[in-house]
């Protein structure tokens, strides 16, 4: 799997400098593998093999989410919707695949409907940001509403379970590896695959500057719709992860994963304004949060100071990682 994006100007030398240019992701690296230790050190536990498939199966959904941002990132827009969409395609899987029966052939008729979902949810912001030209914050934002209202019409109330068949496959084992590792090497392909794509590169040069973009023959408006389908694809994806993950649905599940989305985006190197983008560092990004979270828990911090606590060490991460990076390009 390869980074997304590279910076279009000339690579300077200088020892760390010049592969922090070329891996922006290395400080989100750093600081994983620091959190790694320190959860260790709080927990000896969950350094074991068993511990850290859970919370990769815990967080695959993150890492899905981060990667589907990463991808509007690319061409300078923001979805924040993304949360909403994944709890839509949510709920509307695990209803369908109640009434269908809960079999095999119930499960891949939902998640494939699921897939048209997040597709649809991702055509709808791509037409409302870069054919009506709204602004993508305020939007995705409308948007957001409109998706989560749809979902608490699929399902009113949290609770529905998924069948078991889904959610015993999704943690359970294969040929004697977690499921989970499966998903990975399978996001991993893809990933690639898309990273050999004109539409990679296409949505880079939309970011790094729409005018001239538009002046070379590019099409602009088309290129940010695939973004947003793209978008919408790995929402969907994400959205799977989830279901396997709580076996159950819920219509608000979404909601507080959005902005983790755009933090992990950050805090692996990718630059907001576009142009600038791995999803390797939004991946790395996602399973930083994780473990952020993870840290908290085995630290025994008291409840009602969890979430202080968490804001707290995310804030510092990004800060982290986001002034090593800045370094790297100034």
């Amino acid at each position: 799997m390869t980074s997304i994006a590279t910076d279009i100007s000339t690579p300077r030398s200088g020892g760390l400098r010049s592969w922090l240019e070329r891996y922006p992701f290395l400080p989100a690296l750093v600081i994983l593998i620091a959190l790694l230790a320190l959860n260790g050190l709080f927990s000896p536990n969950s350094l074991s093999f068993r511990s850290l498939a859970g919370l990769l199966s815990t967080y695959m959904a993150l890492v899905m989410l981060a990667i589907a941002q990463t991808y509007v990132v690319s061409a300078g827009d923001i979805d924040l919707s993304a949360g909403a969409t994944l709890s839509l395609v949510n709920v509307a899987i695990v209803v369908l695949m109640e009434r269908w029966g809960g079999g095999a052939g119930a499960v891949l008729l939902a998640l494939t409907l699921g897939l048209l979902i997040g597709l649809a949810c991702g055509l709808v912001n791509g037409l409302v940001v870069a054919a009506l030209r709204l602004q993508a914050i305020v939007a995705t934002f409308a948007t957001s509403i409109f998706f989560t209202g749809l979902a608490l019409y699929v399902m009113p109330v949290a609770g529905t379970p998924a069948p078991t068949i889904f959610w015993r496959t999704y943690g359970g084992r294969l040929l004697g590896l977690p499921f989970v590792f499966y998903v990975l090497a399978a996001l991993a392909i893809l990933l690639f695959l898309l990273s050999r794509t004109r539409i990679v590169t296409e949505l880079l040069a939309v970011g790094d500057d729409q005018q001239a973009a538009y002046q070379t023959g590019l099409p602009v408006v088309a290129v940010r719709i695939k973004g947003y389908l793209l978008c919408g694809l790995f929402s969907a994806l994400a959205a799977f992860c989830l279901t396997g993950d709580t076996a159950s649905g819920d219509p608000l599940v979404g909601g507080k994963m959005t902005l983790y989305s755009v933090a992990a985006v950050v805090l692996g190197g990718s630059a907001l304004a576009g142009g600038w983008t791995t999803v390797v560092g939004s991946l790395l990004g996602a399973l930083t949060i994780g473990l952020v979270n993870s840290l908290v828990f085995f630290m025994g911090t008291p409840s009602e100071w969890q979430n202080f606590v968490q804001g707290l060490a995310i804030l510092i991460v990004l800060m982290a990682g986001v002034l090593a990076g800045r370094r790297a390009r100034v």
